[in-house]
Formats: structure tokens, C-alpha cells, sequence
């Protein structure tokens, strides 16, 4: 809880736990309605539902219509794949499925590591219009998680709830006036701290390699050039005026330059390396314990 007696209404959505905290408990119908916007997200972008357009899209290539959220999606998406030089993609799901990441989770991999198909061989993505030449297992997981965050920021604000603190298993969104201190999770120990940072408005967004871990070095943070996965880094914070960019770019910190990346976006940042060393931006204010 953010602020001592604030409210709390937790629920479980898109396959992970969110808080919503806020001064005064949320009206009944405003609760339902934030509910339904997770499970509309959901019945769209989950590659683990069977009902869900992007497995619609994984079975039969053709053109299809995308909610008003996918422009975003398809714009930020767009330009990491650019700065990255394919690392980051949309096209990651096979990559993921083949490593065991799949909708059965069964986590055992089905064969070596495969790189998914080039963006403009498959793939054409304006707005909220998709056309695919071939099945394709999209994954938008790295920025979708924020997206949606943003929505339910946006529907909090349009009941004239300004106040608020949404915790979404980590991707964090303060909607508030006031400042909170947040511990930054230690990469190889949940139940520990690697150091705080005051989260004032704006959002926090972390990446880390143990968080979907399975088998033998795998986990869910996938180099798009050759599908498998990044080594060197095992986790990253990215601060943001919004829930998407932050999330978006904790991932792209796994695959792109930090310099590059604030070439073109307006953020802070943290990364830790796999052999414990750690940079940060000018701009981050956090502390790391020694």
C-alpha cells in the first residue's frame, strides 16, 4: 500500500496480480468497469487464450482490424525494432513457444533456439490495421503489460479518481501528488533489495530475467535476431511518464545501448549485468546498497 489508509482493490489479470490503490474505495460500477477493460485487453492480445485474436492471427493470415490501443502498440513497437536492429520484435512468440514459454506452458523446449521472421516479410502493421502474408505467434508482452495499465489510469481519471497507485506485479504507475519510495528487487533474490527509488508521477517499469525463468538458463527476454536468450543482462528499470514506455524500454535495455535509446526517448534508468556490475542514467535518483 503506498499511502497508509488508502484503499486496495486487487484482482488477477492477464496472468498476473494487480493493486489498485487509491484514497476512497472505488464505486462498484467503476471497479466492474476496469475489469472489463482487462478482459477485453486480454480476448486481444493474449497468445494463451484460444479465443483470442492474436491466436486467430497465429492460425490464418489475412487482414484484421485492431482496437484504438494497437496505433500506440504498432508506433513504439515500430521504432525499438529500428534502434534495436530486429532484437526487439512483435514476432517473438514462436521464439518463445519453441523454447517451452508456450500457451500450455509446459516449459520444456521443443528444439533449439529459432529467430522469428523479419518484420516486412510477414508483416504489415499501420494503426489498427494488421495484415500478415503468414501465420505469425504475435508477442507484445513487452509493452502491453504498461499499455494497459495507462488504459485503467485513463478510465480512473475520466471517473474523476485523480489519485492513485497501480501496481501491476511490478510495473508501477503513480497517479498521485505524492512520492513514493519503491525497493528495486533484487535480480537473484525476490525476497531482497538491491535499492529504493522515489517513484513521484510517472511510472517504474522492470525487466528481469528471473522473473519467467524455466530450465537451463532460459527465460522469457528473447534476442529477436536469433531467439535466444540475453545473457549479459539480468535486469533493468525504466522510469517514464507512461506505464508502456517504461515497460517497453526496461525490455529494449536488455538489447539496445542505453545512449541510443535516450537519443529518442525522454527516461530513466538502471541495469544490472550478469556479472554484478551496474549502470544508470544521470537522471536516475534511486540508491543502491553496497
Amino acid at each position: 500500500m503506498p499511502h497508509p489508509g488508502w484503499q486496495n482493490f486487487g484482482f488477477d489479470g492477464i496472468g498476473t496480480r494487480w493493486e489498485i490503490s487509491t484514497p476512497a474505495p472505488l464505486a462498484p460500477a467503476l471497479r466492474a468497469g476496469l475489469l472489463a477493460e482487462v478482459e477485453r485487453y486480454d480476448s486481444t492480445w493474449s497468445r494463451f487464450r484460444a479465443d483470442s485474436l492474436v491466436t486467430r492471427v497465429s492460425v490464418t493470415p489475412g487482414q484484421y482490424g485492431l482496437p484504438a490501443e494497437a496505433s500506440g502498440l504498432a508506433a513504439l513497437y515500430r521504432q525499438l525494432y529500428a534502434l534495436s536492429g530486429g532484437a526487439m520484435t512483435p514476432l517473438i512468440g514462436k521464439s518463445l513457444e519453441q523454447l517451452g514459454y508456450d500457451p500450455q506452458y509446459s516449459l520444456r523446449p521443443h528444439g533449439a533456439a529459432i529467430a522469428p521472421p523479419a518484420w516486412d516479410d510477414v508483416l504489415e502493421w499501420h494503426g489498427t490495421s494488421l495484415t500478415t502474408t503468414a501465420p505469425v505467434v504475435l508477442d507484445i508482452g513487452a509493452a502491453g503489460k504498461g499499455q494497459l495499465v495507462d488504459l485503467l489510469a485513463g478510465q480512473l481519471r475520466s471517473h474523476g479518481v485523480p489519485d492513485f497507485f497501480i501496481d501491476a506485479s511490478g510495473d508501477l504507475l503513480n497517479g498521485g501528488r505524492q512520492p513514493v519510495q519503491v525497493a528495486l528487487e533484487h535480480p537473484y533474490d525476490a525476497t531482497k533489495a538491491i535499492g529504493t527509488v522515489p517513484l513521484g508521477s510517472g511510472a517504474l517499469c522492470a525487466s528481469a530475467s528471473n522473473r519467467r525463468a524455466w530450465g537451463d538458463g532460459l527465460h522469457h527476454v528473447l534476442d529477436g535476431t536469433t531467439g535466444a536468450p540475453v545473457r549479459t543482462v539480468v535486469a533493468t528499470w525504466a522510469l517514464a511518464d507512461s506505464a508502456m514506455e517504461a515497460d517497453a524500454l526496461a525490455t529494449a535495455l536488455f538489447l539496445v545501448p542505453a545512449a541510443d535509446l535516450e537519443q529518442h526517448f525522454r527516461f530513466s534508468w538502471l541495469k544490472v549485468f550478469s556479472n554484478g556490475s551496474a549502470e544508470y542514467s544521470a537522471a536516475f535518483e534511486g540508491a543502491l546498497f553496497t
